[in-house]
Parts: structure tokens; sequence; C-alpha cells
């Protein structure tokens, strides 16, 4: 009796390795094509039982399919983020005929085991990935062993073989801290995000850049994870520190709508004594006050960019070239009402009329 030589699960390019045939052909044997050689379909048949592979049942009707299946995967602990990036998948399905399939992990963990085999044996075509799981090897390594094109958004380091789409966080950061210095800030409060996302590296790898470039300018890091309560603990460490920054850079708008709340709480103004800026202008950036300087990611056309790609790539395999390069679209600098000069220290002059 044969039996499988591989741990992980079998993919369709080892059927087509051990069966000496190419992927085209192992697809045609799934999907029962006419014009396979007897001999030809006896090798992927054996090859198929001998690795135990067990095909996605979106590759029986693949070719002939009129409304593709497409996964979305996500667990952001940003509300605001996932509300723009489902916002563009959702339009983006709507004008091209697809139909989703959501699954959700919790507070940026990925989904369950079971939860990811049962979206690949539902039988998607494909699968887009919100941040950060287009960084998760436990989501990834589920996805190749399906043989599933993947589109993923907003990951700093994409897999060789996914269609990627996202902006260059370490300039987009460089660019807001060089901002902040260009208005006199020396001391800048940094709130990076979960250090097992390269966004958090890139975007204080960003900061640090822009302070180097000014002689008696400093960082202070605090750290964060992309939510509004871990912006808070971030923002009190900051401020009760002993190098209390004029200005706090939090890495996304969720942790600077935090940062304000902390400084009203401790009656500073904001920006009079304390500017605070953020990163992405999601729907958070303009529904406090002030409005937020920050950083603007284009979350939404990412996302629809993201599905329109994938999809492509599905109906049109010979695009593939041009699909799976590197998509990195502009970020732009939104200035808002967060943002001021820092306070001016009091002069001899101005003690000496306290004094009076």
């Amino acid at each position: 009796m044969n039996r499988p030589d591989r741990v992980r699960d079998a993919t369709m390019a080892d059927v087509a390795e051990r069966a000496g045939v190419s992927r085209m052909t192992v697809s045609r044997v799934i999907n029962d094509g006419a014009k396979v050689r007897e001999a030809t379909r006896r090798a992927v048949q054996d090859a198929i039982r001998d690795l135990n592979f067990q095909p996605n049942l979106a590759a029986r009707n693949l070719v002939t399919a009129g409304e593709l299946r497409i996964g979305v995967v996500y667990s952001n602990p940003s509300a605001a983020f996932m509300s723009d990036f489902l916002v563009g998948v959702f339009e983006e399905a709507t004008s091209a005929g697809a139909r989703l399939i959501l699954v959700r992990g919790e507070n940026g963990a990925a989904p369950s085991l079971q939860e990811l085999q049962r979206l690949v044996s539902g039988g998607v075509h494909g699968v887009v990935l919100a941040p950060p799981l287009g960084e998760s090897a436990v989501v990834l390594d589920v996805l190749r062993a399906a043989n599933l094109p993947v589109a993923v958004v907003a990951a700093g380091l994409p897999p060789a073989y996914a269609i990627s789409v996202r902006i260059d966080d370490r300039e987009a950061s460089r660019a807001m801290t060089r901002h902040l210095l260009d208005l006199g800030h020396r001391r800048i409060g940094l709130i990076v995000g979960n250090p097992n996302q390269t966004a958090s590296t890139a975007r204080l790898d960003g900061a640090r850049a822009a302070v180097a470039t000014i002689e008696d300018a400093e960082l202070v890091v605090a750290h964060g994870a992309f939510t509004y309560d871990s912006g808070l603990r971030a923002a009190e460490a900051l401020l009760d520190g002993d190098r209390r920054p004029t200005a706090i850079f939090a890495s996304n708008d969720d942790m600077a709508a935090a940062a304000v709340s902390v400084a009203h709480r401790r009656r500073l103004d904001v920006p009079g004594d304390l500017t605070v800026v953020g990163f992405d202008d999601t729907t958070v950036a303009t529904t406090l006050w002030p409005p937020l300087t920050t950083i603007r990611q284009p979350v939404r056309q990412m996302a629809s960019m993201a599905l329109d790609l994938l999809l492509r790539a599905l109906r049109s395999p010979g695009s593939s070239a041009e699909v799976y390069a590197d998509h990195v679209l502009d970020h732009v600098l939104i200035q808002r009402d967060s943002t001021a000069p820092p306070p001016r220290a009091p002069s001899r002059a101005d003690e000496r009329l306290l004094n009076v």
C-alpha cells in the first residue's frame, strides 16, 4: 500500500512534479478534461492518491464559473481601519460580480486552523488578507498548501508568490517626523505598534532616520499595539517620563486619539501644549477634537485594488507577471488642527511678571 511521503499537505505543484506533467495538466485531470491522454491521466491520478492530495473544490469549476468566490480573512484590532478595508473589498466585489466569504480572527491573531481549513474546503478560488495576516505564517502556509492565489494588503514583507498592495511605511513615517521637526519640535514621542508587524519596524526606522538629521533632536519611544487602550498606556508613559515630548506621533489614528484623550485629561491643550499626529487617516482622524494631522494610507483603495488584481489573476492567468508585482501606492500627509510649534519656554521677563 502506498503512503503519502510528505508531512505537509500536498499541493498541485507536488502532484505535477510526481507525475512529470504541468500544473495545467493536473488541473485538466481534476476537472475531467477530455484532452488528456489516458496514460497521463492515470499518472496524475496515481500521484494524487500517493500524495493524498485534496483538490480545492473550486478547482472543479474555476474554468466555467461565472461568479468567483473570494475569501477575505481579517483580524485587525482597529475598527476604523477595518471599516475602510471592508468597504473597499465590498465595492469591488459588487462591481466585479464576486462573492465574498468572510473569516475573522480576534485582536490581530489568525483565525483557528479549523476555520482556515473550512474556508479552503468550502471552495474559494482565492483569498485577500487584511493586515496583519499577510505576514502570518500560519495563514500563508494553509493557503499555499491549498494552492490558492493570495492577495495581501499592507504587508511590509509580502511573500513572493502573493499579490501585494501597500504603501512605503518607512518613507511615510519619515515624512511625518520631518514635518514635526520643521515645526520646531526637538523632543518627539513615538508610539509604535505591534513589534511582530513589519509596519511597526518600518515606521520606527522612518522616524529615527528623520530625527538623525537634526543634531539636537531626540525620539522617545513607547510601545503600543495599534489599539486605543494601548495608546492610552503609551501616552501616559510618555507624559510621565523625565523627557516629556512636545509632540506625540502615534503609529495609527486609534492610538493618536488615545493620546489626545490623555492630554485633555491632564488639562493640556492640543496643539497649544502638545502636538499629536497619527497614521492612516481613518474616520477617527476627523471625529475627535481637534481633528488629527495624519498620514493618509489609502486603505479603501488598497483593498479594492488587491481584490481587483486577484480577480484579474484568476480570470486572465496570462497577466500574472504584471499582477504579481509589488504595488506601492502613494501616501499623503494631511494637515489639520492637532499640530503647532512647540510651546515657547518662559523668558526671564515672563518669570518676573509671574512673581509680581
